[in-house]
């Protein structure tokens, strides 16, 4: 349908408070699919189901609630934490007969963590409510100070199907308006199950974010590297030919064994890379906690739908306490694949209680560099803004001295469109260069600028005979400070927009002109001399440098194109050459081919000159020998 939005829900609640029940209530499906969960009438694993609404602010479009029912036993918090990783609503369930407990506060906690913002609160049971009132209060009260401070309430009953369409009704109230997911090109499926069918094969499902995936599509399995490809795709147990982000998805997968793929496993694209060991992040625990996170400690790291054993590193001794946030270094035992922007959960090691959560500031932390000032200053940079696309990309560009903006953030919950707007602000505002592709760091380039100027008129004062600085030698004075090898091209295009030109494989000021240094002028006068008296038959280059400073005089007048080398023995004057090269087009033209002799003859030069001169107006298209003769080339 046109116009349909599709959104994630996901219940959080207290064991026995009734979410499945509202969930079957509501969509006429029972999510605990389980033998063990019917028979014992707790959720224990993951649920699913669907929900369409109208959309109150359009009344020609819909609303797709793909529903994620969590189990609520404190045994089961990490299969509540695998299925709440990508969600855009809450629905937080309390029974009126039992009101505010340890499980709800400890998913309020977790819902928190994973920067959840809109939440719907269920007073589950009010049939059996003594005092209905005063359990909202007490509701009111728990949450105040949370990001669910002025989330609805809403009374319902399963039993008397009071509230349930008062509940769709605040479902949808609180997605009206709402954007759907982005869709950043970067699609990535948590995968939550995974089962074999007969005559079908693998089947994985998740929550798919990030981007879009296609039937026939190449994937990537993360963290094992592993490729297959979509055989077929569902959502809400219909075939697409595609699923977007913020739909329940399943995809057929072209894998040879179901054990090929597990829960926590990510399907995504290979160009996006691989997984990650060390994670720099930024922790924090609710002032709600009654405990602290100490430096060193072994816990369990939840993302997406995966659960890693890890350890908490921070920059000094000082235990994170409650109500504070800090920057630290998660190492993982093993590796998973995260995004810059990724929230994540911390449980205890036994599992019983959940520490504290927090974001992703970089995936490719560096165990050894996290102390130091400059990733010090790198990860303070990210942690005071980090949802700001301009933070990030202003914190790499610094911490690395330069970035193609093609392949920035490529691991991170930006997408090209936020970067491209993030990079041309801080263009603007001067704090980072754009050329072409690449970004730099604005002090690191003017630095690079400045060094290349004065390697450049430093080789101008030294030696003014030449035509400028050899890019080789301008490349090795600014090796140490490139960020990265293609800069320096950078650099030197800029400077040749201004002031500078190329010369050859040289750069020289536009203003300079090559001249003799006076140590060199005799010299130099002396073979102008020489050369002048019998332009067009000149002495060897043996007699015309006898010595050294006659050399370098005769290779400065090489350089400056005054002098044509015609080979290694012979050089003339560029205007000599030109009017021999004359001379001998209009004696052909009017006598017809010529042997070596006749245009000899002609220019009143020896063999050891004509030979030479022929041999390269041969090489350079004016001539062509047929034999004894030259003919003009056509």
């Amino acid at each position: 349908m046109l116009g349909t939005r599709h959104f994630i829900l996901a219940t959080a609640g207290h064991v026995d408070h009734g979410k499945s029940a509202l969930i079957k209530a509501l969509t006429g499906t029972d999510p605990d699919r389980l033998p063990e969960e019917q028979a014992r009438g707790i959720t224990i694993d993951l649920g699913f189901a669907h929900l369409e609404l109208r959309d109150p602010a359009d009344a020609s479009s819909s609303i797709v609630l793909g529903i994620v029912d969590v189990p609520g036993h404190e045994d089961f918090v990490k299969n509540m934490v695998a299925g709440v990783g990508s969600i855009d609503l809450a629905l937080l369930v309390v029974a009126a007969d039992d009101g505010w407990m340890p499980q709800t506060e400890e998913h309020l906690q977790i819902l928190t963590y994973l920067g959840v913002r809109r939440a719907i609160i269920a007073l589950t049971k009010a049939d059996l409510a003594q005092d209905e009132p005063a359990a909202a209060r007490a509701i009111r009260e728990r949450v105040a100070g949370t990001p669910f401070a002025a989330a609805p309430v809403v009374s319902t009953s399963v039993v008397t199907g009071r509230g349930l369409d008062d509940l769709k009704a605040a479902f949808a109230g609180a997605l009206a308006g709402v954007p759907p997911p982005a869709d950043l090109g970067k699609p990535r499926l948590p995968v939550d199950r995974v089962f074999k069918l007969q005559g079908i094969g693998t089947v994985v499902t998740g929550t798919l974010s990030g981007g879009t995936l296609r039937r026939g599509q190449n994937v990537a399995i993360q963290p094992t590297g592993k490729s297959a490809r979509i055989r077929n795709i569902q959502s809400h147990s219909r075939d697409v030919e595609a699923s977007g982000p913020g739909s329940r998805t399943a995809l057929n997968l072209s894998l040879d064994a179901v054990e090929d793929i597990r829960r926590g496993d990510v399907v995504t694209l290979a160009e996006f890379g691989g997984p990650s060991s060390i994670l720099d992040v930024l922790m924090e625990i609710s002032p709600r906690a009654a405990h602290a996170i100490h430096d060193g400690l072994r816990v369990h790291a939840h993302h997406g739908s995966a659960t890693v054993a890890a350890r908490v590193a921070f920059r000094d001794d000082t235990p994170l306490a409650a109500g504070g946030r800090a920057v630290a270094q998660l190492r993982l035992e093993s590796p998973a694949f995260v995004f810059a922007g990724d929230r994540f959960i911390l449980r205890d090691w036994p599992e019983r209680i959940t520490l504290g959560g927090g974001i992703v500031l970089d995936p490719d932390g560096n165990r050894r560099a996290f102390r130091s000032q400059a990733r010090t200053r790198f990860l303070d940079a990210r942690a005071a803004a980090p949802e700001d696309a301009a933070a990030f990309v202003a914190s790499q560009v610094a911490y690395d001295g330069a970035a193609r903006a093609s392949h920035l953030l490529a691991r991170s919950r930006f997408g090209a469109a936020a970067v491209s707007a993030a990079a041309a602000r801080l263009a603007a505002e001067g704090s980072i260069v754009a050329a072409g592709d690449l970004l730099i760091d604005a002090d690191r380039w003017q630095s690079l600028r400045q060094g290349a100027i004065e390697a450049v008129d430093a080789r101008h004062r030294a030696h003014p005979e030449e035509s400028g600085l050899p890019l080789n030698d301008l490349r090795t004075a600014l090796q140490e400070a490139l960020p990265a090898a293609d800069v320096f091209e950078a650099v030197v295009a800029e400077l040749c927009a201004g002031e500078f030109v190329r010369a050859g494989s040289a750069i020289r000021r536009a203003s300079h002109r090559p001249a003799l240094t006076p140590p060199l002028q005799a010299a130099g006068a002396r073979i102008r001399a020489m050369i002048a008296a019998k332009p067009l038959d000149p002495p060897s280059r043996k007699d015309l440098a006898p010595d050294g400073a006659s050399q370098q005089a005769l290779r400065f007048l090489v350089q400056s194109g005054e002098l044509v080398e015609v080979n290694v023995e012979i050089v003339m004057t560029a205007q000599a050459v030109k009017e021999a090269t004359g001379m001998i087009r209009d004696f052909i033209r009017k006598n017809g081919p010529a042997t070596t002799s006749d245009l000899r003859q002609m220019l009143g030069n020896s063999r050891r000159v004509a030979i030479p001169l022929l041999e390269r107006l041969d090489r350079d298209g004016v001539t062509v020998r047929q034999g004894d003769k030259r003919s003009l080339r056509s």
